[in-house]
């Protein structure tokens, strides 16, 4: 944002703030300082620009801006340049100022900017106050406020100033006679003194380290006297309390003798204050410092104050809190604080007065003093330390006391005494009984109206503070350690202390678990020594009783477990390793239900039956005797309650125990009960078919594979091994898989699915455990994992109701990790099902007991997690972990949030624990590393934070897996990767502004890290990450993409081919309207440093170009040095190639096609596209004549080229919507072409010219291209004339070109140009001609017939040029006469055009050397079947005879007789041209003839426009001529004789009645002859005629008169008339 657009914004929102809704102002003020955030230095001086132009604005709006001024400064003041902190200084200055009167809220406003502008510029900001500072004057209320505002923020940068200051103020303190005024100056003096104290207490951070009190003390106690003697006496309240505010600061800056001095009035009238004072806050503040002020000085008049002040102080303190105010409790703390000096100073008379007061039975006096010795405990420790026994003894009282606010402050003094030892002395125990005793208290009895001040009753109440306050004691005072325990353990039987029996367990707990850590002697409780403490047993039935009720006393079951789990070794030994276990399960299960929804029967059950079983399990272990140990199981397994699941639980507990001594017998018994009559009695088939027996049956079924379970999980490892698979495993399988007359039937019992899990999970697990599990060969184990993988897959992948997908994948990770390992597909099916299994699950249950369900969920994803890791543990590699990752791919692109944040987790689990377990022993390459961060690292912008996160530790985690193959320690960080943690923040924003710049870094930092060899395979990742459904994520990998291509792009020139090939395919299958930007910026990227290899690639893109590809081709115009490269190298390949290819023709004598090749054809398609971006222009002007000229030849060549077949195809089929609409036509695709180039260089009037003269259209067509070459260099010369030097420069090599089309089409366009005045303007006359002159002998006509056209332009174009240049012009004008054999070339019809146009502008003498042979070589086209050619000559004739007026030789004379019969007779032309060709001649022709009258009557009937009749037309040219040439009218007789056979009607109708006219006269008399004809010596041929004529001979056969067989006209026209 510039600075112009910040200011404008600021404008804007300030003209807002009038706004009448307080609301909009709000927000107005809130927008301008998010705008400040930004741009603080440009929006503060708008806001000052803007006060300062409106300066009638109101006071409240000009508050509001000075606030939002305030707040913009307080962020970023040290961003101010001294010149803007001047203007704001003096703008804030003004507006503080502007009123005498107090306008406090606009005063204050603008105090408060200069006191934010004061914490950067101190020096002018008191530079300026001080200027406000007149001598004699009053000073204003603002400037003493902020004075006084700076003197607390700017403490260091204040304090120098305080002398100036004051000498100015003090000597008119006594002029100041208002309240307001007095208040002002009590404030500044206060917060003067607050300030300089500041200072001196931190001079080692001052400025000036040698200021001492002294500077200051002599005008403060001037001021002290004022205050003090006068303005204190004052009536006005609020002048008293500042008065009274500003004494105790300026107190310790006294002289101390001074302060001794005044001391004993200071103190009595501090005092008399309270009574007249209800807010005694700021009077309490005052007198703690003014005492603290006295004790420095070491006071003696303090001694004799003590009395009054210690009186006073109490009735302060033991006023009732009974108002909410903030003021009443800080007056409380400064009351304190006031007792804390006295006690430091005076200890023994401050408890001589205290302790007394603790036996009244007033509540206030004895809650008051309570607080006091509390208070006095903590701060004046060092001073009571040897007072101890007085204060416990002091305490005998309160103790007693059975008010509850008593009670409450006698639990805070007991707690201040247990942090400062006095618990340790003679009377302690007592404080403890009565904290415990005040725990067990009963809610009932407490207080039903709580205090005012207090928000929650309970909170407050007398047991809760007890509560805490033991658990805290316990907690967090070591030195009471020794104290409580074991002493805590004596108040767990008492019956009246069982309301605190929680908070007395968990304290229990803690000091336990403290002696634990300190070692076993330090924890075990010598009974003998304490005998007042609870047997063991009695502990431990006490705490098993209060646990049968356990949410009873907030929760006391949970509590009473805990402390018995922790008490294990002082209750039995042996007892520990069985509660380890089964206390967290009891937890768990308390932790699962609430009050309401705990079934109590069964509570009790699990809580009574595991120790039991326990217990009967370890006495049998314990045992010697086998038969004892068989008797005594076969009781249990007869006398079982099957159905109940606790009593499962418990009897495999108790067969586990047993195993761990007598394994053989525990199997042995297991076999026999299954062959006893019992058991069979329960499994009887014709049992099976009643529901009730069948359940029975599964529940002992149930109850065996659990005992099994037990017993290999707890027997010796080195005997387990020999027995799973013959004996365990085999029973288990036996008791699972039911047979009814030999079918195998599918148990519905999940109790039952569920021991098998189990069990089976603790064999697996057994094996593992084993020392001998490395050379075990468990045969069993994939028909194991089958199941448990058909348990799994039989689960809901929805829902998550039971733990038996958690306890299969469990079994499945010890499975996996014995031998012998799973084969590939095996454990391709683990991993899938497991993971189809979880990942589909809810993320979060939504059942009522969803803490049971979290809880379930939590351990089935560790579950899944530990399975994974053991999987990937299997194979320790690149490929290995690439297999596992490839497995979690889809569900990572899940479009499901919960999917992607697991899957992103478990990958995230994975590689930690690849890179914690990673071992090389030789450097090689991670050669999937690109892979693995394309996969996760755009999820860094995933919807879902966690998702983020895990992306990131993934990231992170390969980067150091490549560090770890490259050869470096596990325990080396690095400074790059390292970064991507500090990164994690910003992922948590949800701004996608943040997030896609923290994208970006994270795309730095892969970018700095990866291997070059990866670069590719994580660049095509990331472009399939395109497509991904989650849009965010697109977008990341876009940012990643360019980010790489932006670091890394160097290295890729090889790869660019494939990256702009999967750049094309990803755009036509993406859908996100970022990805087009995104790949636009990525082609220019590359293109930035491979630019050859960006256009070669972009070329190979099929034809005719998709609308993507197009935007691709643009995208490279973005930058001016970039596009004109491009452009460049777009002319060589379009020039590189041919053009077109000639195909071979099928019919004989029909003309080969012509087929565009595709190179070229391509680039001129990508130039268009390039140069139709706007920002292409400065490129196009750079190479204007290079383009220009290429595609100019461009499109001549491709003038009747066809498409390729295949194109053709698609042109007839019609484009797809993907396709760009162009037309791909070779040469109209060229026209477009060139046509986008003029516009994109600024020439849309040459192209506009164009346009209205159809010149576009012209140059598509084979008929029309040179004129639409003309029409184009017209256009040109006319509306880009400075642009054609450059162009004819790089067009003077083209008359050399191997294209026929292109040396036209070039000729045209120079021939054009010198019909402009713009070739002399610009200095190209003469390159022009040479251009053209070295065409003249090309080898095509057009061109030597354009070279003369162009020469000929020169008469309109530079008509002053031609004389000049006149030999040149002629010479080639007479050689196109005589070009080639053809008699009717237009070389020679351009000859002729061009002579008529130059004769009358070349000079005399040069045209006479060639004017008869100009008139001889023309004749013959008198006469030809062509009209044009005929139109040429007779028109060039008459030129020719105009120009030689008044000065024709004989020789040319001759050849105007000679054309005299053709022009009269061609009169009667049937082409209107020609006849008026041959009026023009003959006009011309008269002057020359020297007759006046015939000239006149030519003159007369052959005027243009005017009709001729032509019988009296050739009437009275016959008449003058057989009067005047009568020697000639043979002759003419003669000539008219051809015509008699002529083809054209009309002339051959004309020419007999021309001889008609002819007919003979009467030969005039001699005499008269010399009049009737012309001189002779002007008709030299006319002797020579006549004498021929006389001797019957024909004329002079250089008159070129046809033959006499063949009429004029086209030959044999005449045949069969």
């Amino acid at each position: 944002m510039t600075e112009s657009s910040v200011k404008k914004l600021a404008f804007t929102l300030l003209d807002a703030i009038t706004d009448k809704d307080p609301l909009v102002q709000e927000q107005v003020c809130s927008a301008l300082c998010s705008v400040g955030e930004v741009r603080p230095v440009e929006t503060l001086r708008a806001c000052e620009e803007y006060l300062r132009q409106h300066d009638k604005l109101a006071h409240p709006y000009r508050a509001a801006v000075l606030r939002a001024m305030e707040r913009v400064l307080s962020s970023c003041a040290s961003e101010l340049d001294k010149d803007t902190a001047s203007t704001i200084i003096l703008l804030a200055s003004s507006e503080m100022t502007k009123t005498k009167d107090l306008v406090w809220d606009w005063q204050q406003a603008a105090s408060g900017v200069l006191v934010a502008v004061g914490r950067q510029f101190i020096s002018k900001v008191m530079e300026e106050l001080l200027r406000r500072l007149h001598p004699g004057t009053l000073p204003h209320c603002a400037v003493l406020h902020t004075l006084a505002s700076l003197a607390v923020a700017n403490a260091f940068g204040v304090v120098p100033f305080l002398p100036s200051v004051l000498s100015s103020l003090l000597p008119v303190l006594g002029m100041a006679k208002q309240d307001t005024v007095r208040v002002a100056f009590c404030s500044a003096l206060q917060h003067f003194s607050e300030g300089a104290l500041e200072y001196l207490a931190n001079l080692d951070r001052a400025p000036d380290p040698t200021v001492r009190k002294d500077a200051f003390a002599t005008d403060i106690f001037s001021a002290y006297d004022v205050l003090f003697h006068q303005w204190l006496q004052s009536r006005e309240a609020k002048l008293r309390l500042a008065v009274v505010e500003a004494l105790g600061p300026m107190s310790h800056l006294l002289p101390s003798e001074r302060l001794e001095e005044q001391l004993p009035k200071l103190l009595p009238g501090i005092l008399a204050l309270y009574k007249k004072h209800a807010e005694t806050f700021y009077l309490s503040k005052s007198l703690g410092q003014i005492l603290e002020a006295a004790v420095s000085v070491g006071s003696r008049t303090l001694e004799t104050q003590l009395d009054a002040l210690l009186a006073a102080l109490h009735s302060q303190i033991c006023v009732p809190v009974e108002s909410s105010s903030p003021l009443v409790m800080s007056n409380q703390k400064e009351v304190l604080r006031c007792f804390t000096v006295l006690a430091c100073s005076s200890p023994d008379r401050l408890l001589a007065f205290l302790l007394p007061r603790l036996d009244t039975s007033n509540e206030r006096t004895r809650v008051g003093t309570l607080q006091v010795v509390r208070h006095v405990i903590n701060s004046a420790a060092a001073q009571m330390e040897d007072k101890k026994p007085f204060i416990l003894s002091s305490m005998r009282l309160p103790l007693l006391d059975t008010n509850s606010k008593v009670k409450r402050a006698v639990v805070q003094v007991i707690s201040a005494m247990a942090h400062h030892g006095y618990l340790e002395q003679p009377g302690g125990e007592a404080m403890i009984e009565y904290i415990v005793q005040q725990c067990a208290l009963p809610p009932e009895q407490e207080p039903e109206k709580p205090g005012p001040g207090s928000k929650d009753p309970k909170a407050d109440s007398v047991r809760a503070i007890s509560v805490r306050t033991l658990y805290l004691v316990s907690t967090t005072v070591d030195r009471m350690s020794h104290v409580l325990w074991p002493y805590l353990l004596q108040f767990l039987t008492p019956v009246r202390f069982t309301g605190a029996l929680t908070p007395l367990c968990r304290s229990l707990v803690h000091l336990a678990q403290k002696r634990q850590e300190a070692g076993a002697d330090a924890f075990l409780i010598q009974y003998d020594a304490h005998a007042s403490l609870p047997s063991p047993y009695a502990v431990t039935g006490r705490l098993l009783v209060v646990s049968s009720s356990p949410y009873l006393g907030d929760g006391r079951g949970a509590a009473a477990l805990r402390l018995l789990s922790v008490l294990h070794p002082n209750i039995h030994p042996l007892l520990g390793q069985h509660w380890e276990t089964t206390v967290p399960l009891l937890l768990g299960y308390l932790d699962e239900h609430t009050e309401e929804t705990l079934p109590q029967e069964e509570w009790e059950e699990k809580l009574l039956m595991n120790f039991l079983y326990k217990c009967i399990g370890t006495t049998l272990g314990a045992a010697s005797s086998k038969e004892v140990v068989r008797k005594h199981l076969q009781e249990l397994l007869e006398t079982a309650r099957y159905q109940e699941e606790a009593e499962r639980e418990g009897l495999a507990c108790c067969f586990g125990i047993c195993a761990v001594s007598h394994l053989e017998d525990t199997l042995a018994q297991l076999e026999d009960f299954v062959r006893s009559e019992v058991f069979r009695k329960s499994t009887g088939i014709l049992n099976i078919f009643k529901d009730r027996s069948e359940n029975e049956v599964e529940k002992v079924k149930s109850a065996l594979i659990l005992c099994y379970g037990h017993v290999a999980a707890r027997a010796p490892r080195e005997l387990v091994l020999a027995k799973v698979e013959s004996d365990i495993l085999r029973n288990i399988c036996q008791h699972f898989n039911t047979k009814v007359l030999g079918v195998k039937v599918e148990t519905k019992d999940p109790a039952l699915k569920l021991c098998l899990v189990q069990s089976v999970c603790m064999v697996s697990r057994a094996i593992c455990s084993s020392t001998q599990a490395g050379s075990f060969h468990f045969t069993r184990k994939a028909e194991l994992v089958t199941q448990m993988m058909e348990f799994i897959r039989a689960e809901p992948p929805d829902s998550l109701r039971t733990p038996i997908r958690k306890k299969a994948m469990l079994t499945c990770t010890y499975l996996v990790s014995v031998e012998p390992a799973l084969d590939e597909q095996a454990r391709a099916d683990v991993i899938r099902g497991c993971l189809h299994s979880i990942m589909a699950l809810l993320p979060e249950p939504m059942e009522e007991d969803g803490g049971c369900q979290k809880s379930l969920y939590l351990e089935t994803l560790h579950a899944l997690e530990d399975l994974l890791t053991s999987l990937l543990q299997r194979n320790m590699t690149p490929q290995g972990l690439q297999i596992m990752i490839e497995h979690l791919s889809p569900w990572i692109k899940s479009p499901r949030g919960h999917e992607r944040a697991r899957a992103l987790g478990l990958s995230a689990l994975l590689l930690r624990y690849f890179l914690e377990h990673l071992r090389v022993s030789a450097l090689v390459p991670f050669h999937n590393l690109g892979l693995l961060i394309g996969l996760f690292s755009p999820r860094c912008a995933d919807l879902w934070p966690a998702t983020r996160q895990e992306a990131v530790d993934c990231v992170y985690s390969l980067l150091y897996l490549q560090l770890g193959y490259e050869g470096f320690s596990r325990d080396y960080r690095d400074d790059v990767a390292e970064r991507l943690l500090s990164l994690k923040d910003g992922l948590v924003h949800p701004d996608p502004a943040i997030l896609f710049h923290t994208c970006h870094s994270v795309g730095q930092i892969i970018a700095k890290r990866l291997p070059p060899d990866q670069l590719i395979s994580l660049l095509l990742t990331m472009f399939e990450a395109l497509g991904d459904p989650e849009k965010n994520c697109s977008r990341a990998a876009t940012v990643m993409i360019n980010c790489l291509l932006q670091e890394r792009g160097g290295v890729l020139q090889e790869k660019v081919p494939e990256i702009v090939s999967v750049l094309r395919s990803k755009l036509q299958e993406a859908q996100g309207e970022h990805i087009l930007p995104a790949a636009q910026h990525s082609v220019y990227l590359l293109a930035t440093q491979h630019c050859a290899a960006m256009v070669s690639s972009l070329l190979g893109s099929p034809l005719p170009l998709d609308s993507h590809t197009c935007m691709l081709w643009r995208a490279l115009a973005v930058e001016p040095r970039l596009a004109a490269q491009v452009l460049g190298l777009l002319l060589e390949k379009m020039s590189r190639d041919v053009p077109f290819k000639e195909s071979r023709a099928f019919l004989l004598g029909r003309t080969p096609d012509r087929v565009a090749t595709l190179l070229p054809l391509s680039a001129t398609c990508a130039l268009f596209e390039v140069m139709s971006t706007p920002a292409a222009g400065p490129a196009v002007l750079e190479l204007y004549p290079q383009l220009f000229v290429a595609l100019l030849l461009r499109v001549s060549c491709t003038v009747g080229v066809q498409l390729p077949r295949n194109l053709q195809s698609q042109e007839r089929r019609g484009a797809s919507p993907a396709l760009a609409t162009r037309n791909l036509e070779p040469c109209s695709s060229a026209v477009d072409t060139l046509r986008c180039m003029l516009l994109r260089s600024g020439s849309e009037d040459v192209v506009q010219r164009m346009d209205l003269e159809g010149g576009w259209e012209l140059l598509r067509t084979s008929a029309g291209h040179e004129e639409g070459a003309t029409r184009l260099a017209r256009a040109m010369a006319e509306h880009a004339g400075p642009r054609l030097p450059l162009v004819l420069k790089t067009l003077a090599c083209t008359h050399s070109s191997a294209y026929e089309n292109q040396r036209v089409t070039t000729t045209a366009f120079l021939a054009e140009l010198l019909n402009s005045n713009v070739a002399n303007d610009l200095m190209l006359l003469d390159s022009l001609l040479e251009s053209l002159a070295a065409r003249q002998k090309d080898t095509c006509a057009s061109v030597r017939r354009l070279v003369l056209r162009g020469l000929a332009n020169l008469a309109s174009g530079c008509p002053d040029k031609v004389r000049a240049h006149g030999p040149q012009l002629l010479t080639a004008m007479i050689g196109g006469l005589d070009d080639g054999d053809n008699p009717h070339s237009p070389v020679a019809l351009e000859a002729m055009l061009g002579l008529a146009r130059l004769v009358h502008l070349v000079e005399a003498w040069d045209l006479r050397s060639g004017l008869l042979h100009v008139a001889i070589r023309i004749r013959p086209f008198f006469d030809s079947e062509k009209m044009e050619f005929r139109t040429a000559s007779i028109r060039l004739f008459g030129h020719l005879n105009k120009v030689c007026h008044g000065d024709c030789e004989d020789i040319f004379l001759d050849q105007v007789v000679g054309g005299l019969a053709p022009l009269l007779l061609h009169l009667r032309d049937p082409q209107a041209t020609v006849a008026s060709a041959c009026r023009f001649a003959l006009c011309m022709c008269g002057p020359n003839l020297a007759c006046e009258e015939l000239s006149a009557a030519f003159q007369k009937h052959l005027q243009e426009g005017r009709a001729l009749h032509f019988g009296e037309f050739l009437n009275t040219t016959c008449k003058h001529l057989m009067h005047h040439f009568p020697d000639l009218l043979g002759r003419l007789l003669t000539t008219c004789l051809f015509y008699f056979k002529s083809s054209w009607e009309d002339v051959r109708a004309a020419a007999p009645l021309f001889t008609g006219k002819h007919h003979p006269l009467p030969r005039p008399h001699a005499a008269r002859q010399p009049r009737l004809m012309p001189p002779l010596h002007r008709f030299p041929g006319a002797a020579r005629i006549a004498q021929a004529a006389a001797a019957g001979g024909p004329g002079p056969a250089h008159f070129g008169a046809p033959d006499p067989a063949e009429g004029p006209g086209p030959r044999g026209a005449n045949k069969g008339c």
